[in-house]
């Protein structure tokens, strides 16, 4: 659920663009809102789940999500954009929250030497929702229409007025669907007994939360964590653009193929947690990274369909990257572990800042969508450098 949120962002982006009249820089606000609440929430998220634990971290996480949602009914009801920012903010608040608990808690659901393997596993559900989520904002969201400004300057004002209200209207029923579904699973997870695990070697005297910084490994897990984010979201975000300028689609077709992308996402999920049964994870962590930059350089210089097929690939390659990194960067916290997820969560403010960065680029090269992907292909060198500093058997070199 709370990666169908994530993965509807590729599909609201271009849409409020449209129904708002926004930027591309204004419309990776978007993003912004979202991904500024993880880095603001994510410490007072991992000091609040030390206290109550990881199940109700988790029906936390779910309430507020579900708030979030509902606020985008006002937000479309006026058409003003600050207040489907807050409804996003709200919904990264709750992410955040559940990234906090649910990774590291799935992380140490098991021995820790397939902690690697069983964090890939739990995500690949997330995948699943990297497909769904497109189709299902293509379906609902998505309208079809597209006019220039010149067309729609064009218009008598009334039928703008119109067009445009009929536009933002269509995010309400999805989200208010979202809002539903998470409050009936914050009941489940309420009455469903869970193993609440304790650190064994858990220290009860106070400790600074930034203790866990000690370890390099956990430092070079942020750093990375923060230029993958902020590729993924860059890529998801700008999709829609790029299949529709680079690809020449329209822009229903181009939504499908974000859905297109989301399977390839999940189904390098699911062959990645095979994967790291048998290969290093930080190896695979360089095959995957060399490969999504030479994607990228070929997203850049491609044209047509072959651009769409380029970014679809990408999906593969992105797969495993944030749990494998996440995993690698909590291992062997032992008593910190709480606070290195909280940190690690915090590094997705990447995914608020980056895609700001690509808007800009675009905006700069007269809307032209190639050049912007300059932006995750250096994100994907930091990628490459930490996979290369690491390996799952012993602390990375500083």
């Amino acid at each position: 659920m709370w990666g169908l949120a994530n993965n509807l962002t590729g599909i609201l982006i271009p849409h409020l663009r449209k129904a708002l009249l926004l930027s591309n820089t204004q419309s990776t606000l978007v993003d912004t809102a979202a991904y500024l609440a993880y880095f603001i929430t994510a410490i007072p998220a991992g000091i609040l789940i030390k206290k109550v634990g990881y199940k109700n971290g988790i029906i936390i996480g779910l309430l507020i999500f579900s708030l979030g949602c509902f606020l985008f009914i006002p937000a479309a009801n006026t058409r003003v954009f600050a207040i489907f920012l807050l409804g996003l903010f709200i919904i990264g608040i709750g992410l955040a929250t559940l990234e906090t608990a649910a990774n590291p808690y799935a992380a140490q659901l098991g021995p820790e030497d397939s902690s690697t393997t069983r964090l890939n596993l739990a995500q690949s559900f997330n995948g699943l929702a990297a497909t769904a989520g497109p189709i299902l904002g293509t379906l609902f969201i998505l309208s079809g229409k597209e006019y220039s400004k010149q067309e729609l300057l064009s218009m008598p004002e009334s039928e703008r007025i119109i067009y445009l209200t009929q536009e933002a209207s269509s995010v309400k029923g999805p989200y208010m669907i979202i809002g539903i579904i998470l409050l009936v699973l914050a009941t489940l997870f309420f009455f469903i007994k869970f193993p609440d695990i304790k650190e064994a070697s858990e220290n009860k005297n106070k400790s600074n939360f930034f203790d866990a910084l000690k370890f390099p490994t956990l430092r070079w897990a942020i750093i990375a964590q923060f230029f993958y984010v902020g590729a993924q979201v860059c890529i998801t975000s700008f999709f829609v653009r790029m299949a529709m300028s680079g690809g020449g689609m329209s822009e229903k077709e181009a939504g499908y193929y974000l859905a297109v992308y989301g399977f390839l996402f999940m189904a390098g999920r699911f062959a990645g947690t095979a994967l790291t049964r048998v290969i290093d994870a930080s190896r695979l962590l360089f095959i995957y990274s060399t490969i999504a930059i030479l994607l990228c350089l070929a997203a850049i210089n491609l044209d047509g369909n072959l651009v769409v097929f380029t970014l679809g690939a990408l999906g593969f390659f992105l797969s495993i990257m944030f749990p494998t990194i996440f995993s690698l960067g909590i291992k062997g916290l032992g008593e910190h572990t709480k606070a290195g997820s909280s940190l690690i969560v915090m590094s997705i403010i990447g995914g608020a800042l980056f895609p700001v960065i690509m808007g800009w680029v675009i905006d700069k090269n007269n809307d032209n969508i190639q050049r912007g992907y300059y932006v995750p292909l250096v994100c994907f060198v930091v990628v490459l450098i930490f996979a290369l500093r690491s390996n799952e058997n012993k602390r990375i070199i500083v």
